[in-house]
This record gives structure tokens, sequence and C-alpha cells, in this order.
């Protein structure tokens, strides 16, 4: 089987994935124009890369990994950010608006440690397996599982009434 991105130009690539890859730069920053700043110097970083990326078809997976790289390395910055109430500009929410009960979750999930959402969104939005997840965070596999389980407790104490995915063992 070829590969369906071999032969494609960087700003192909990019046009084609710009929106799953910006939803997950989203669900990891929780702001939209963080996001932006952030997906944009992971994708600098990948055009740089580019012709040296021989499986095209591993792209996406190149410009998460830059991302989650550039999100450690904020995390361990000393800087705090204070949460409030009121966020300043709701805009473009990730397409999370749409109902009651995910603006209440992705509030709770806004709250969760970086690490801990972070683990959430590629587990639960990117769909990656716990092996996948440990290898893109640079940790090991009961990492994983024991970020995504305390994360979920956290998540299920918060929002009692909400159904939310049940481990897996």
């Amino acid at each position: 089987m070829t590969d369906p991105w071999s032969g494609l130009t960087f700003s192909e690539f990019m046009s084609a994935r710009w929106s799953p890859l910006f939803r997950t730069a989203y669900l990891l920053t929780g702001d939209r124009h963080e996001a932006e700043d952030l997906l944009q110097s992971a994708l600098a970083r990948t055009c740089v890369r580019w012709d040296s990326i021989r499986d095209k078809g591993a792209a996406d997976a190149y410009v998460r990994t830059a991302m989650l790289h550039q999100m450690s390395r904020q995390w361990r910055k000393s800087r705090r950010e204070v949460p409030t109430d009121d966020l300043p500009d709701a805009g473009h929410a990730g397409g999370l608006d749409v109902r009651a009960d995910h603006l209440a979750l992705w509030a709770e999930i806004r709250r969760l440690p970086p690490r801990m959402r972070a683990t959430l969104v590629l587990r639960y939005v990117e769909d990656l397996t716990e092996a996948a997840t440990a290898a893109e965070l640079g940790c090991s596999v009961g990492t994983v599982k024991s970020q995504t389980h305390h994360a979920l407790q956290r998540l299920r104490a918060a929002l009692p009434d909400l159904q939310l995915v049940q481990e897996m063992s």
C-alpha cells in the first residue's frame, strides 16, 4: 500500500490536516490563541524537517510530538496561571460548546493539571493506545494508566451526573 501523503508538499499536508491538529492543540492548551501559537510552532518545526520525514503518513504524530514537547517545556517553567470563572473571549471552542454537558466537562478538563489533560486528549480524542500515548508523552505505560485513572476520578467527582467513559484494564 502506498503512502497517501508521499509526493505531497508541506503546504498540502498542512492544509489537509490543520483542523484536526488545531483541535488537538486547543484541547491541550484550552485557549484558542495559545493553540494557534502552539500549532504554528510545531508546524514550523515540521516544515523545516519535511524532506527528511520518510514516512509522511506519520507526519501527524511528528506534529503532535512537537506540540507535546513544546507544552512540556512550558509545564516545567514556574509560570503559574490564575484560573478565573470568566473567560475574556469565548471565541471558537473547538466544537465543544455544542451542549451544556460538554461545556461543564470542558470546564473541568481545563482545571486538570496539564499532564493529565494531555493524557486524556491523546487517549480519548486522538484515540491513541496507552503505549502510543506513553511514547508521545515520553513516560511509561503505567504513568499513562495512573494519569488517566486520576484524571477520570477527578472528572467523575466534579461531574457525578455525567456519564464518563469506563476505564479499561
